[in-house]
């Protein structure tokens, strides 16, 4: 394995071309979770104890590290883990050049490696959000101190992705991240719940409100002073994201009401005070977003933030490839590819 840092080969919108076989936004989205692997390295897992005295829960990848030049931090999106396949599909390319990598599991997100469809609950009534970073600090901070002559890199996916763009926004003057990646994520996470209440999106929300309604409804069990706070029966009749994250994501995490949430949370505000080299990889065809956001975005980032936005690729999908054996996962090879480049100037 060579511990090179890989050829970036100028990669723009037009090296990416979807796969005949799945030609429209929601067979891209959808296919790769159907159909790839999640166990695709092996992990090394830990539990860390968080200044709040929770367990943070992330996987390393540490076998047959060759290049010593970064070590990359990854992120999953909603209901997402570790296991998730586009995260698996990134950590494959990270071991393919030799970097370590550490993939942080947001808190109720982790699952049991023996039994995937068990998520393991934490011993604080706190979940996650959107524009939740707290966590993301900690771990960062950790892995520094740890190690400090290794900078990180960072690469998030759709909410990883909004909670990565906003940590960076936070702190402009941080020099542990050289550089960060991201793909599909909201920016405005009003619009992108807006977008989901119509047409195929509702599938994909009612997906989601599967594991949702489950730890809704353990938090308030485990954790009883939480009860006056949550809107139960709201959550469980719920049908499109503004009425579950009303109901229980704010007031679970302390804002006054949906809107608060999705204003505070957004990255979109954030994106101006980025001070590294970043990259955003987007679809104008993402079920998630309206392609109005992305204009909105590349309108308010700084200049260290480099947009690459796509006709099709649907949401964390970017699938080319002349065959469903021969597929091509073209936006997570673009991350660790740029992001290592990146690292190595």
């Amino acid at each position: 394995m060579s511990s090179s840092v890989p050829d970036n080969r100028q990669p723009t919108t037009d090296n990416f071309s979807p796969s005949w076989w799945l030609p429209g936004p929601h067979s891209q989205t959808v296919w790769g979770r159907l159909a790839r692997p999640r166990r695709a390295v092996a992990l090394r897992r830990e539990v860390l104890r968080t200044p709040d005295d929770d367990d943070l829960v992330v996987d390393h990848l540490d076998q047959g590290v060759t290049n010593r030049s970064a070590r990359f931090v990854l992120l999953h999106g909603l209901e997402g883990s570790s296991y998730s396949v586009y995260i698996q599909g990134m950590l494959s390319v990270i071991a393919r050049y030799g970097f370590a990598a550490t993939a942080m599991n947001f808190r109720s997100c982790a699952r049991d490696p023996n039994r995937m469809s068990q998520m393991l609950m934490n011993r604080r009534p706190w979940l996650y959000h959107s524009g939740e970073t707290g966590d993301l600090d900690f771990l960062i901070r950790t892995l520094t101190e740890r190690d400090p002559h290794t900078p990180l890199v960072a690469a998030g996916v759709s909410l990883g992705g909004n909670a990565l763009l906003k940590w960076l926004g936070e702190h402009p003057q941080q020099r542990s991240v050289i550089a960060a990646a991201t793909m599909s994520v909201p920016y405005d996470l009003d619009a992108g719940a807006r977008q989901l209440e119509r047409g195929a999106g509702r599938l994909y929300v009612a997906h989601f409100f599967q594991t949702m309604r489950a730890k809704t409804l353990s938090v308030v069990e485990r954790f009883p002073e939480t009860r006056p706070k949550v809107d139960v029966p709201g959550a469980m009749r719920a049908r499109t994201f503004y009425e579950f994250d009303n109901a229980s994501t704010a007031p679970i995490h302390g804002f006054r009401d949906a809107e608060d949430y999705y204003t505070r949370s957004s990255s979109l505000p954030f994106l101006r005070f980025i001070s590294i080299p970043t990259l955003c990889i987007n679809a104008e065809d993402d079920p998630f977003l309206p392609a109005d956001v992305l204009i909105r975005a590349r309108a308010a980032a700084s200049p260290s933030v480099e947009f690459r936005v796509t006709p099709r690729g649907g949401h964390t999908g970017f699938i080319a490839g002349a065959t469903p054996w021969r597929a091509e996962y073209w936006a997570e090879e673009l991350m660790v590819r740029w992001v290592a480049q990146q690292a190595g100037r």
